[in-house]
């Protein structure tokens, strides 16, 4: 890796999933920058395709709830960013099974199966980075969201293993634990919110998604993506099994 140019990611191939829009988006359109060849994973195709041909990556089209589909992405990955989610907003009693298992299937599953997968790859060049888009959700709970929440708080044990597993062969694994960021997800909650709290929609972002924030404004999924790549640099081969609140002191209370 050239540690000294402006694309210190030259050479190295990096996946990214959920990769189409929002955090996703933005971390593919940096590591490109960076220098890296990016496999560009999402379900929305056309967007896809898009993006992939604008930063010069390899765009795969898979349902991450679906084994195979995961089995049959590229295993030569140096990076993984595994981002790819979705939300659900029911009390327990309420929740459906199968959007319970579905948001495991995709946030908890699909992971373990890429990561099982590219490892290999990793140790046998003696590097890798491993970078977990994680929540503030990973450390604490918050009511109506029991599937995403579970999910967060297992891809935090996943992370935690493989590094410890991976260290002696070069290679991270670190999470990232962003409050609510300005994406497709998070918009798309605010009627959800608003429903399960019985609020007005418009109230949704200040009384719930700011309210345990001392930053009072979403993070723009920019800010995320830098991270990533930090977590990618020379400089950061020490920071392991991490998880880095990105969440504007939530997590100070």
């Amino acid at each position: 890796m050239d540690t000294t140019s402006a694309r210190p990611l030259d050479g190295r191939t990096a996946l990214v999933t959920g990769a189409a829009s929002g955090i996703g988006q933005a971390c593919a359109e940096a590591f490109a920058a960076a220098g890296a060849r990016v496999y560009v994973v999402d379900l929305a195709a056309d967007p896809a395709h898009r993006l992939a041909e604008r930063i010069g990556g390899v765009a795969h089209v898979a349902d991450l709830a679906d084994p195979e589909a995961v089995e049959a992405l590229p295993a030569d990955a140096d990076i993984v960013v595994n981002n790819a989610g979705l939300q659900y907003v029911a009390p327990v009693h309420e929740f459906p099974l199968e959007r319970f298992l579905q948001i495991q299937r995709v946030m908890v599953e699909a992971p373990f199966r890429i990561l099982r997968r590219t490892l290999p790859h990793m140790y046998a060049r003696g590097w890798g980075r491993i970078v977990n888009i994680s929540s503030v959700h990973g450390l604490r709970a918050s009511p109506f969201k029991s599937a995403y929440v579970t999910a967060k708080h297992a891809l935090e044990g996943l992370s935690k293993t493989v590094a410890l597993e991976g260290a002696p062969h070069g290679v991270t694994s670190n999470c990232i634990n962003p409050g609510y960021v300005r994406t497709p997800l998070v918009e798309q909650q605010i009627t959800a919110q608003a429903r399960a709290h019985r609020i007005p929609e418009s109230e949704v972002i200040e009384r719930i998604m700011l309210d345990r924030t001392a930053v009072k404004r979403l993070i723009d999924p920019t800010e995320v993506a830098h991270l990533a790549l930090y977590l990618c640099l020379p400089h950061s081969s020490y920071l392991t099994g991490a998880s880095l609140p990105l969440d504007g002191a939530w997590t100070a209370h």
